[in-house]
């Protein structure tokens, strides 16, 4: 059982032609338009991507920092060799804007130039609620509109992730309740900001409004809400613009390319709050950077007479993983491929807890254990009880976390 739940699912046989399904062929000579997403094939145009900063030069820093500069385009460094810096900022266009403001921020002059150039948009989208309103449900019918205004566009793309929802695109009024009348929502949330002064008590009040309007509606959290509405907005206002929504799973780690096990930013706790048993949908980033450019290659022709929505991810295997078992399959894999011949000493087993109070309770006991091992041995009295100030901010932000993702962690659908 246990193998065969790691085992890849057997591909679906395509009718063999002279270039498979096209997709080398469709990208050839392509421009493209990506915004929420720092992140190029050969064969393709250009790849424009907003960028929120000041100004030219701190875009550009950001290109490097978080694209040029990155491990996932060794292969391409390899390939390319000293003309590597020079072939990447050939492709990738930084364009300064920013994705809640109207007209995405970008200024008229650049906006005229890019949108005589883009054949495909696509894009991936706080829980503060009045952030959350502007990114995830106003941002998509701006950049809906703006999409309207590309003269070469064929097809516009929204990556919606996180979580489990509906396979049929969002309209109010049908799967979404008649009740809900966004213009009130980000009118609500626009007096609330006003009303709340100090940027913590505000953040902290607009989070909880946030949490209070989703819940109202049958939403865990501000983020999936108005992620919601941003479906419904792209479902209405479309007109005759081809649009295709993705919806993947928890998006973890590559699988093969561009080498096995790339992630950007990794959290290490040994312990979590949810259930061993519960379900555990995730998928590697690149299966889900394939079904996008599949997704394109297959619908990027203009002829999409209805939202088109594709669901990547894993649990539709006959044999779903469990929370509790990728954690141990993880574990042991460290223990037989250590990453340093240290790495086991520091890497416990995950520990899982049913309460908020158990986990709290155990996270702030291992904190205490690194800070007086730290401090070499020498155990003052007050370090049995008592966190450092560095150590309670740590504290706070696992619970946080812990909460966040506790709707996920115990879900067994």
């Amino acid at each position: 059982y246990r193998e065969m739940s790691l085992k890849a699912v057997k591909p679906v046989v395509m009718p063999e032609t002279s270039d498979g399904i096209g997709i080398v062929r469709f990208l050839r000579g392509k421009s493209y338009f990506v915004t929420g997403a720092t992140g190029a094939s050969p064969e393709i145009g250009k790849i424009f991507i907003l960028l929120k900063s000041k100004d030219e030069e701190s875009a550009n820093k950001r290109l490097y920092d978080e694209i040029i500069s990155s491990d996932l385009f060794k292969l391409q460094k390899q390939m390319h060799g000293s003309s590597y810096e020079a072939f990447m900022k050939s492709k990738l266009i930084p364009v300064i804007g920013d994705i809640g403001e109207e007209n995405l921020g970008i200024d008229v002059e650049t906006a005229d130039k890019i949108s005589d150039e883009i054949d495909c948009w696509t894009y991936n989208f706080d829980d503060r609620y009045d952030a959350a309103l502007s990114v995830n449900a106003l941002g998509p019918d701006r950049l809906l509109s703006f999409a309207k205004e590309c003269k070469k566009l064929k097809l516009f793309l929204h990556v919606s992730t996180e979580g489990t929802v509906l396979e049929t695109p969002l309209c109010i009024g049908k799967n979404i309740t008649s009740e809900l009348k966004i213009e009130n929502e980000v009118k609500l949330a626009s007096e609330a900001a006003r009303k709340f002064h100090g940027a913590c008590v505000k953040s902290k009040k607009l989070k909880e409004l946030g949490f209070e309007r989703a819940q109202s509606y049958g939403w865990e959290k501000a983020y999936r809400f108005t992620k919601a509405m941003g479906e419904s907005l792209l479902h209405s206002n479309r007109g005759d613009l081809p649009v295709v929504i993705i919806r993947p799973s928890v998006i973890e780690s590559s699988y093969k390319e561009p080498f096995p096990g790339w992630l950007q930013g990794i959290i290490k706790i040994p312990d979590l709050l949810g259930d061993y048993q519960s379900s555990c949908d995730v998928i590697p980033v690149d299966m889900v950077a394939n079904a996008i450019i599949a997704v394109m290659a297959k619908h990027g022709c203009g002829n999409v007479p209805e939202v088109k929505v594709y669901n990547v991810t894993s649990t539709s295997h006959a044999h779903p993983l469990r929370m509790g078992e990728i954690m141990d399959f993880s574990y042991q894999h460290l223990c037989d491929s250590p990453l340093t011949e240290t790495t086991t000493k520091v890497f416990e087993l995950m520990k899982f807890h049913s309460s908020l109070e158990e986990f709290t309770s155990s996270v702030s006991k291992a904190i205490r254990k690194q800070e007086r091992a730290m401090k070499n041995g020498e155990e003052e009295t007050e370090s049995h009880t008592t966190l450092s100030m560095k150590g309670k901010r740590k504290l706070k932000y696992f619970v946080s976390l812990a909460k966040t993702y506790q709707p996920y962690m115990f879900f067994q659908g």
